[in-house]
């Protein structure tokens, strides 16, 4: 039996069967019940797992007897038939569609009726034909639009999110710890460098002997296809398309082989160049008194670190995140590296949301949960009103969440507990460049982000006028995810990025890193010059959910590839330190 499922799952299971309702043309109010029943799990506070044992399901509003059965079979075994049998009876490629910009189920139902499509592959050479142009509610621009959006799904059909290989890597790093063949293990590559997108996973072994360690780790649950298994390399596909490489080296040959095999391909010309200055050559075996490749050249010493190795090249250690040939070794031998940020110095999360906009859990619900991870605060910046599709908060609304989370903070305080809750909003910078909610509201929120959220198309003048009008305003305290991007499936919106930094740094303005792995955005190619320019970093979980909090760690490691020291970092800060520093823009702006 699979494990049970908690009330996210359970609503994720119910919003897929809408959908696939949908895309198979069944009843709209059959489909209506399944949405509204997730929406109704998402505004419930009871104990779901509970209820369901005690049969009372049918308690909860608009709950008939089908509904209760399937939500009781979710949650008691973790899978529905139903569902199973859906996901079967709709042609694979109909459901790869819905990730394609400008496709929801009512298009895909309309091109798989009017062109029979039942693959993306057909789809595109509809598109090129034009026929899906001709259809109706279609036109020229939706089929380009489509077009596009499988061609930059065709590009990076290879390349997976960090968040995905890092889940991957951990669990398998913690099973070939355990074997007993195993000396030292680390995963090596793109993503030990903490690069936003990586193409595949690299895990690098010492040991005496190899053959049991390859047998292990292509015999993992996870593994759904082999590529090649020889006596020391191994490289596996497993669920999700992720391919998996597995070295093994001896034990002295370990730590030249992490350097070399972590990369990145740039970082490591420059330190073969720096050894063969000094009459060494380094490869993935080690550092030998020879520039020739010879078998027969002297090991100069061995090195137990790599950090042994950086020293023997006249370097102190650089950190993997930064080994991308940017400026780490101009920094390196000028003793000027910064002493990167540790995700445990992270302090909580000042942009984020709950479920009186479109995030799943209550205010109490977020205050429990911060508590139990330790953060000394949390903001809830929920979406303004112009966020219609995100439930967005007029200003009735949003005062009556002010009193709320007032109310809760004295309670907390009166428990004798350090934590609060800020108030705060995610406001819509519109079209014109004005914010959805007037300064005399923004005034009452300990905390505003400022966020682009429609007009994507505009200009990069007139993008980039709209975040500089935003930073120039006395109560915006941070700019949200500044280039719109969503990794691997929308580009980055055109504005100046540069500019709108300088902007900042003229105002005080704080720029968000947004931590989402779906974003990461400030880029941390920027954050350099940031930083350069004293424009102060927010590194946000934007958080939806309970787990999310967990994309502090995400952010971090973003921010240390952008160069950032826990001094750039605001939420580092003390509780009482970010009052402070989020009453000194207001102050300086004469407000």
């Amino acid at each position: 039996m699979l494990s049970p499922m908690d009330k996210e799952a359970v609503i994720e299971a119910l919003e897929e069967i809408a959908v696939l309702l949908e895309l198979k043309g069944e009843n709209p109010f059959k489909t209506r019940a399944y949405v509204n029943a997730g929406r109704t799990l998402e505004r419930w506070e009871g104990d779901l797992k509970r209820w369901v044992a005690e049969e009372r399901l049918g308690e909860i509003k608009g709950f008939g007897e089908a509904l209760q059965q399937k939500v009781s079979e979710l949650v008691s075994t973790g899978k529905l038939g139903y569902l199973e049998d859906l996901r079967a009876s709709v042609p694979a490629g109909l459901i790869e569609m819905l990730d394609l910009p400008g496709l929801g189920p009512k298009k895909i139902k309309a091109l798989n009726k009017e062109l029979e499509i039942v693959t993306v592959e057909a789809l595109e050479e509809a598109c090129q034909a034009g026929k899906v142009a001709s259809l109706s509610g279609f036109g020229a621009k939706t089929q380009q639009k489509i077009l596009d959006g499988i061609e930059f799904r065709r590009r990076y059909a290879s390349h997976h999110r960090v968040d995905k290989a890092l889940a991957l890597a951990e669990t398998f790093l913690d099973r070939l710890r355990s074997h007993p063949d195993v000396i030292r293990c680390s995963i090596a590559g793109s993503l030990r460098r903490h690069k936003e997108v990586i193409g595949d996973v690299d895990f690098l072994v010492s040991a005496k002997e190899s053959a049991a360690i390859i047998a292990f780790f292509t015999e993992q649950a996870e593994v759904e296809s082999i590529i090649a298994a020889g006596e020391t390399k191994s490289s596996v596909i497993v669920a999700g398309g992720i391919q998996a490489d597995l070295r093994v080296v001896s034990d002295r040959e370990f730590p030249f082989a992490l350097a070399y095999f972590t990369g990145s391909k740039e970082h490591n010309i420059v330190m073969r160049q720096r050894a063969i200055q000094r009459g060494l050559r380094l490869n993935e075996y080690g550092l030998f008194r020879s520039t020739e490749e010879t078998r027969d050249a002297e090991l100069l010493e061995e090195c137990a670190t790599e950090e042994e190795i950086f020293a023997k090249l006249e370097l102190p250690y650089i950190p993997p995140e930064l080994r991308e040939d940017h400026g780490e070794f101009e920094s390196a031998e000028a003793n000027d590296l910064p002493r990167l940020i540790e995700w445990t110095e992270l302090r909580g999360s000042l942009h984020n949301h709950s479920n009186w906009s479109d995030g799943r859990q209550t205010l109490e619900e977020i205050i429990a949960h911060c508590q139990d991870l330790g953060c000394d605060y949390w903001a809830v910046t929920d979406h303004s009103k112009s966020s219609f599709q995100a439930n967005g908060l007029d200003a009735v609304r949003l005062r009556k969440q002010i009193k709320t989370i007032e109310s809760l903070n004295n309670g907390l305080e009166s428990e004798g507990a350090a934590f609060r809750l800020f108030t705060g909003s995610e406001v819509d910078i519109l079209s014109e460049g004005t914010l959805d909610f007037d300064n005399e509201l923004l005034s009452e929120l300990e905390v505003v982000v400022a966020s682009v959220h429609q007009g994507f198309t505009q200009s990069e003048a007139q993008l980039t006028k709209r975040f500089i009008a935003a930073a120039e305003n006395p109560f915006v305290h941070m700019l949200g995810h500044l280039s719109g991007r969503l990794l691997l499936e929308r580009e980055p919106y055109a504005v100046n990025q540069k500019a709108v930094i300088d902007a900042c740094a003229e105002t005080g303005t704080w720029i968000e890193l947004n931590a989402s792995p779906y974003r990461f955005d400030l880029d941390w190619r920027l954050w350099r010059y940031a930083k350069k320019k004293g424009v102060r970093c927010v590194i946000n979980c934007d958080a939806h959910r309970a787990e999310h909090a967990g994309f502090l760690r995400l952010g971090a490691g973003i921010a240390r590839k952008g160069w950032l020291s826990k001094d750039d970092v605001v939420n580092t800060q003390s509780q009482d330190s970010l009052r402070k520093a989020l009453a000194l823009k207001r102050a300086s702006q004469g407000s």
